[in-house]
């Protein structure tokens, strides 16, 4: 049986840098306070025409050159995002006629901050059935083109970002088990209220920005991640005690604690990026996971959990080797 297995990994990072004590001049709001209610010190945020397929492409060459792969030994490109630079053609198609590999599948994936969780279960059902034999897969997002700046509950939060993974077919997980899950009745705690077939007016204030019940959503997250995690290690008869590293949404640092409290993992276990990225969207997951590889605490070996949790609400988790 053929497995996916991770060969590479890449991340990116706007250069421009917003820190707490900009948003100070913004907003009626502290620094302290920021870090005190979501752990955020500081987070990227894309220029003036840079796109997701910018971010998404630079994460993407770094992760080809860590595989020591060319872009032609490319067959499947599945990119998770919320922010496409169109309406179509999809960022994957863009992607790929940049990058030069052409003719294979190429496709996004919307499950908000769950989508890199989504795209990486959708790209391993590929190879495992011989679809495919390598896959780029992308989590990339410019989310603070959706954020409304005075918006004091989701604009300390949130930043631009992109990480990407090469995986490739193997005899041996690799990616040993991946959970995918829905529920449209919370749809309304984390959203944005317009769309093209919405009634979307252009002179609505607010109409295209995120908006967001925090409370509500935090109790929702924790319960589920906490949930998942279980759930994917039971069946595969592992306890938490068998993970090397868990690696959640960067949501904020309170979620990320009470998830790693209530599942009993030491938080030195845990990945934690949200510090100097923020809110990434669907790029947290990679882009945590490509810090950990190159700074060397991930090891070839090491047992991984991948989970996400996103608006819609959406959630997964991936369970695999590195």
């Amino acid at each position: 049986m053929n497995y996916a297995r991770i060969i590479g990994t890449g991340g990116y990072l706007p250069e421009n840098v917003l820190t707490n004590a900009e948003l100070e001049q913004r907003i009626e709001t502290t620094a302290d306070w920021i870090v005190e209610r979501t752990g955020v010190e500081e987070r990227h945020i894309a220029a003036p025409g840079e796109t997701t397929c910018d971010l998404a492409e630079q994460a993407s060459r770094r992760a080809l050159a860590a595989a020591g792969l060319e872009p032609g030994d490319i067959d499947l490109i599945i990119i998770g995002t919320t922010t496409p630079d169109h309406v179509f053609p999809s960022v994957a198609t863009q992607l790929q006629h940049r990058l030069g590999c052409h003719g294979g599948p190429a496709f996004d994936v919307q499950a908000v901050c769950t989508g890199f969780v989504y795209a990486m279960d959708i790209a391993s059902r590929f190879i495992r059935t011989g679809a495919s034999r390598r896959a780029l897969v992308v989590g990339a997002d410019t989310f603070t083109r959706i954020i409304n700046w005075q918006d004091r509950g989701t604009c300390i939060l949130f930043g631009d970002g992109a990480g990407a993974v090469v995986l490739e077919a193997a005899d041996a997980p690799g990616i040993i088990d991946s959970r995918l899950h829905a529920d449209g009745r919370y749809k309304e705690l984390l959203w944005v209220p317009a769309g093209v077939s919405s009634g979307y007016d252009q002179t609505q204030q607010n109409a295209a920005f995120v908006e967001m019940r925090g409370s509500e959503v935090f109790k929702v997250a924790v319960t589920t991640l906490k949930e998942i995690s279980e759930q994917i290690l039971a069946a595969n008869h592992l306890t938490v005690a068998d993970v090397d590293w868990l690696i959640p949404h960067q949501a904020n640092r309170r979620i990320l604690a009470a998830t790693a409290k209530r599942l009993g993992l030491p938080e030195v276990k845990m990945v934690d990026c949200v510090r100097i990225h923020g809110n990434t969207s669907a790029a947290s997951v990679p882009l945590a996971l490509d810090v950990a590889v190159r700074d060397g605490r991930i090891q070839r070996g090491d047992t991984l959990l991948l989970v996400g949790f996103g608006g819609g609400f959406t959630w997964g988790a991936v369970l695999l080797k590195y």
